[in-house]
């Protein structure tokens, strides 16, 4: 899903669409390739000490206060392990938000990587996660929205995902509370 296209509030079954190959401009692929290294640096930077239950609730709560500011319709969902920890769906949000979140929270439990790098790892390549993953496009979906809580010394013991707004604003929108929610010596 671009920036450009409607918020990922749109039926599982739809998928966006993606330049072949052949469509791929140089300045495409160094772009996408800009993102990646962008995306992996996020990664890489917002790590957690611990992660505890009421960590997840004040992040919820601090990401749904976030979207809330902004006037900003999305459901709000965090998990770790199988165990949901906390999950708010703002006005405006409707059961396609949940499902949308399950399919991009699986694949940050398959990758270990934010659902958003997935996707544009594969762009980069002038595919798409849906053409090539091999994995079923109603059960998994790499779009913006879902990012790993990684836990130093430990690894990757859940996510923490938005649905609502076009996969960059989804995951600009997690990045910004995963920093702030950091920077004050949470998690």
């Amino acid at each position: 899903m671009s920036d450009h296209k409607p918020t990922d509030t749109k039926p599982a079954t739809a998928t966006p669409t993606t330049p072949k190959p052949a469509d791929l401009k140089p300045h495409d692929v160094s772009d996408l390739n800009t993102l990646i290294a962008e995306l992996w640096e996020q990664e890489q930077r917002l790590r957690f000490t611990r992660f505890g239950n009421d960590d997840a609730w004040e992040l919820g709560c601090l990401l749904a206060d976030l979207a809330v500011e902004r006037g900003a319709s999305v459901t709000v969902d965090i998990h770790r392990g199988a165990q949901q920890l906390f999950h708010r769906a703002l006005p405006g949000t409707s059961p396609d938000n949940d499902q949308w979140l399950a399919r991009k929270r699986r694949v940050v439990e398959r990758y270990a990587a934010s659902s958003y790098l997935v996707g544009t790892r594969f762009r980069a390549k002038g595919t798409t996660f849906e053409e090539s993953s091999r994995l079923d496009p109603d059960r998994y979906a790499a779009h913006g929205g879902a990012f790993p809580v990684y836990v130093h010394d430990v690894g990757v013991v859940g996510v923490v995902g938005v649905s609502g707004l076009p996969q960059a604003e989804d995951h600009a929108l997690l990045v910004e509370g995963l920093e702030r929610f950091l920077r004050d010596g949470r998690g």
